[in-house]
C-alpha cells in the first residue's frame, strides 16, 4: 500500500514562472481575434490600466484550485512585482495550497479516471486531476494550531491571524517566498472572509477544544472585523481596481466593500476597474451572483472598464500576469503596502 501510495504521489505540479515567458506577441495578436482569445487581450489591457494609474489599489480576489493547478508562483509575483496591493481568497487557496506548499510539501498530478475509494484508502486527497496527501494536510492543520497557541486568546480578523502565519514563515518555511511569507514581507494584507472553510478551520478547532477542556480562553476568528478592515482601504484607497479568479465569497466580499461604506455615510467611487476569469453560467443568477455588469446595478463595479472572461483560470491568468510583467510598468508603481494601515 505505501508503495503504491508513493508511486501516485509521483509527479509533481510545477508552477508556472511568468519571468521566464514572454506572450507580448501572443497578447497582442489575440487583439484582433475574436471570442476568448480578444476578451482575454481586453483583460490583459485593463490590468495594464490597473498598474499604470498611479492612484489605484489593485486587489486579487482568489476562489477555486488554480493555485494547487500550478498558478500559486504567478499569484506570487503579482505581489513582489507590486501589481497587486491587497487579497481576499478562500482559505483553500491561502492554507491548504500556499501554507500547505510553504511547509515543505506538494501538490501532484493525477487523473479523474479513478477509483476514489482506492484514494482514500491511501488517504490522498483529489482535485480533479491533482492529488494531495491527507496526512501532510493534517500536519498543516497542526501547524496553524501550533500558531494559535503562542497567540494572545482574544478574537482576530483573519488578516490579522494570516499576518502572524506569514511572520511564522519567515523563520519556519521550508519552501521560502511563498504567498503569504511575500505578503508578510510586502505589507500585503490577506482577508479570508470563510476562514473556517479549509485546514485553517481544522486546526483552529483543535486549539479551542485544548483550550476550553483546559479552561483558558482562546483564539476566535472576527469575519466582521474583515469586512470593516477591507472596507477601510476600499475607503482610504478610493480608486481601485479588481482582479478576479473565480468568484465566490471572495469576489463578493471585495465588491461589497462599496455598499459597507456607503452604509456608513461615507461615498466612495465604484470599483474602477474589473476583471474575472470565471467558467460559471449566469443564466440561474449564479457567477457568484452576478456579471460584472450587474453589479454596476449594485453600485459596486463601473462599467467603464470591466471585462467577463470566460475561461479556466490556468490557462489565462499565467499569459495575463506574464504580460504585464513584461511590459515592466508595475517598476514606475508606489508600493501602497496596505497592512500598515493596521500597525498600532
Amino acid at each position: 500500500m505505501k508503495e503504491k501510495k508513493k508511486n501516485l504521489l509521483r509527479d509533481e505540479i510545477r508552477h508556472i514562472d511568468i519571468t521566464k515567458i514572454d506572450p507580448i506577441g501572443i497578447i497582442d495578436s489575440m487583439r484582433d481575434m475574436s471570442f476568448s482569445s480578444r476578451d482575454t487581450a481586453r483583460a490583459t489591457d485593463i490590468l495594464q490600466m490597473m498598474i499604470c494609474d498611479k492612484e489605484c489599489t489593485n486587489w486579487l480576489t482568489l476562489a477555486g484550485s488554480s493555485s494547487a493547478g500550478g498558478c500559486m508562483q504567478v499569484y506570487t509575483d503579482m505581489v513582489r512585482f507590486n501589481m497587486i496591493d491587497c487579497i481576499v481568497s478562500t482559505g483553500a487557496s491561502i492554507i491548504d495550497m500556499d501554507f500547505f506548499e510553504a511547509l515543505g510539501f506538494k501538490h501532484y498530478k493525477g487523473t479523474p479516471f479513478i477509483d476514489d475509494g482506492m484514494l482514500r484508502s491511501m488517504y490522498i486527497d483529489r482535485i480533479y486531476d491533482t492529488y494531495i496527501d491527507e496526512e501532510e494536510l493534517q500536519f498543516c492543520d497542526a501547524s496553524i494550531k501550533k500558531i494559535a497557541d503562542k497567540l494572545e486568546p482574544r478574537p482576530y480578523s483573519s488578516r490579522e491571524f494570516l499576518w502572524e502565519t506569514g511572520k511564522w514563515l519567515t523563520e519556519n518555511a521550508v519552501k521560502k517566498n511563498s504567498l503569504l511569507q511575500t505578503c508578510y514581507q510586502y505589507k500585503v494584507p490577506v482577508f479570508v472572509p470563510a476562514f473556517s472553510d479549509c485546514s485553517a478551520g481544522f486546526g483552529l478547532v483543535m486549539h479551542q477544544l485544548e483550550r476550553i477542556k483546559a479552561g483558558k480562553p482562546y483564539v476566535t476568528i472576527d469575519s466582521v472585523a474583515d469586512f470593516r478592515e477591507l472596507t477601510q482601504i476600499k475607503i482610504k484607497a478610493k480608486t481601485s481596481g479588481l482582479f478576479m479568479v473565480g468568484g465566490g465569497v471572495p469576489k463578493n466580499f471585495a465588491q461589497d466593500t462599496v455598499v459597507c461604506a456607503e452604509c456608513q455615510g461615507i461615498d466612495v467611487p465604484m470599483h474602477q476597474y474589473a476583471i474575472q476569469i470565471t467558467v460559471a453560467d449566469v443564466r440561474d443568477g449564479a457567477c457568484s451572483s452576478s456579471t460584472l455588469k450587474e453589479a454596476s446595478s449594485w453600485g459596486k463595479v463601473s462599467t467603464v472598464h470591466e471585462q467577463m472572461v470566460y475561461a479556466e483560470a490556468t490557462t489565462v491568468v499565467p499569459l495575463i500576469a506574464s504580460y504585464a510583467y513584461h511590459k515592466g510598468d508595475w517598476k514606475n508603481r508606489k508600493r501602497y503596502s496596505w497592512a500598515g494601515l493596521f500597525e498600532k
